[in-house]
């Protein structure tokens, strides 16, 4: 159905927590008169199936409702259809939403970006690693940042961002820089010992942590970052820099722009928009207009 809505829902999002502001969203949406279905999985591949058949009839939009990883499992459906993305963020970072000029701490203001917003089109990145070949909206994540993550869902305890500043300090203790070869559209090579090595369509990961902040999903290009060797203690004194994107005046801070970015290191795995993507190397490339996305009217971006 042409006019149709079509939500993907994650009930795990926020824990749980953000089923409760389903219901008033849908209301939001039906306001409207224009149809709504709900779709969300047994698991992450079975909503994914479930979604990609949604898109298959050509509704008026998938609408991601969950945080950075369900709008990660969207545009893995909505990629290279024409079927525009709808996102309203009630994760814990919402960071593609953010990035996007979504409002990212009220749903209900999203639900009306979804309803009487305009259809823009936006780059995505493709990233290739022995796991397999995926889309990614944000910022693909190599070395400590990527650690963390291993480490974090490792764990079991504490529950939502304590569980990461946790793995965090446990893994800064044991951490040693990587060796990076890093190749730039097929003719620049980069070998250097680095902390971490961030890819980016967008500015933000890790619930504001603005890691590429001139990043733009419209530009064709990726950004990519590299955070040489530096001290733990030079690393703690820098990383809170991240928050307002002034670590890149940093003089261990290199950033390029590519189309095409390889990298390659030992015993790391690749993250993107939070998710694991498989261990290195990885091949990321970006593609120009490949998601649709419904974005404010006039929005800046």
């Amino acid at each position: 159905m042409p006019d149709e809505l079509v939500l993907l829902v994650n009930p795990a999002a926020r824990a749980g927590r953000a089923v409760r502001l389903l219901s008033p969203v849908l209301d939001r949406l039906r306001q409207t008169g224009r149809p709504v279905s709900v779709i969300t999985g047994e698991s992450a591949a079975d909503a994914l199936a479930r979604a990609r058949e949604a898109v298959a009839r050509r509704p008026g939009a998938l609408v991601a409702f969950g945080g950075d990883g369900m709008v990660h499992l969207a545009v893995q459906a909505v990629a290279g259809t024409g079927v525009p993305l709808g996102i309203i963020p009630v994760g814990t970072g919402n960071d593609i939403a953010d990035a996007l000029g979504i409002p990212r701490r009220s749903p209900l203001a999203a639900a009306d970006v979804v309803t009487g917003g305009e259809v823009r089109a936006f780059d995505a990145g493709r990233i290739r690693t022995a796991g397999g070949e995926e889309w990614f909206a944000s910022v693909v994540a190599c070395g400590f940042d990527s650690r963390v993550n291993e480490r974090a869902n490792r764990m079991t305890r504490p529950q939502g961002m304590a569980r990461y500043l946790v793995a965090m300090v446990q893994e800064l203790r044991a951490f040693t820089p990587i060796p990076f070869r890093i190749t730039i559209d097929d003719g620049e090579v980069i070998e250097r010992e680095a902390m971490l090595v961030a890819v980016a369509n967008t500015r933000s990961y890790g619930a504001g942590m603005r890691v590429c902040p001139a990043a733009r999903p419209d530009d064709g290009r990726l950004d990519l970052l590299i955070l040489g060797a530096v001290s733990k203690a030079e690393f703690l004194r820098a990383f809170p820099r991240v928050y307002r994107g002034s670590h890149v005046d940093h003089p261990a801070v290199t950033i390029r722009r590519a189309a095409r970015v390889t990298v390659e290191a030992p015993d790391v795995v690749a993250y993107a928009d939070g998710e694991r993507m498989g261990p290195l190397p990885a091949v990321c490339a970006v593609e120009p207009a490949a998601i649709r996305v419904i974005v404010p009217k006039e929005s800046t971006l």
